[in-house]
């Protein structure tokens, strides 16, 4: 068992970069949930029983050097699996006199958003949506509901994240875990989420995410898929 307790460095990082092009590299596949975790157990890629035992509120970036052996020339790797996130844009709706256009817009938006029980995060002029179902399913729900003033996409999940804080990214990826669905939304009135931690019982208590990112722009991300 190898104990991992501290984060080397990244590969993004010229030092590391340098080393890695000579070095026999092993990796440590994480979904985002798990890149959340600062203590686990995983076996890497290559077979390797790994212990990650991190201070508390660390946390995993994709590329980051978790263990170096000079001698062997071996280096283990962090990989991080995000998922293709919907990008809901409200930009349309700002304007002299829309001010009642965009309120009711944002509130049928947030009631089909719930509706669905998908996990949403808003930063900016900006609504993010990770893929809890395919895709078809997400803009047959747009679709139906007509919005006025907003535009939609998909972008890979990679695109969002260096515009966020790691507590909107937690909040925006560690809210998606688990299978993707695929069946219509005609076959039931919601489409739930896998999170092992949302309670399908009788008392249903879905957090839905509002806080708000005011004032912050999301930057240029480059939008595929437009709506």
């Amino acid at each position: 068992m190898i104990l991992i307790e501290t984060i080397l460095g990244n590969a993004a990082e010229h030092e590391w970069a340098e080393r890695l092009t000579s070095a026999s590299v092993d990796t440590l596949d994480l979904d985002h949930w798990e890149a959340q975790k600062s203590r686990f157990r995983k076996r890497s890629s290559g077979g390797a029983e790994l212990a990650v035992s991190l201070d508390r509120g660390s946390f995993i970036r994709d590329g980051d050097v978790l263990r170096w052996d000079a001698e062997q020339q071996t280096v283990l790797v962090a990989r991080i699996r995000l998922r293709d996130v919907m990008m809901i844009e409200l930009g349309g709706l700002l304007g002299a006199g829309a001010e009642l256009l965009a309120l009711r817009t944002c509130v049928e938006l947030g009631h089909a958003l719930g509706n669905q029980h998908w996990p949403a995060l808003v930063k900016g002029t900006c609504v993010f949506v990770p893929l809890t179902v395919d895709r078809k399913v997400m803009s047959s729900v747009m679709k139906t509901h007509k919005f006025e003033g907003i535009q939609y996409s998909f972008v890979p999940g990679s695109d969002i994240v260096p515009y966020l804080a790691p507590h909107e990214s937690r909040r925006l990826f560690g809210a998606a875990e688990g299978a993707v669905h695929t069946h219509s939304p005609d076959s039931s009135h919601h489409s739930h989420d896998d999170n092992p931690s949302h309670d399908h019982g009788a008392n249903h208590d879905h957090h839905h995410d509002h806080h708000h990112g005011h004032g912050h722009g999301h930057g240029h991300v480059h939008a595929h898929d437009h709506k």
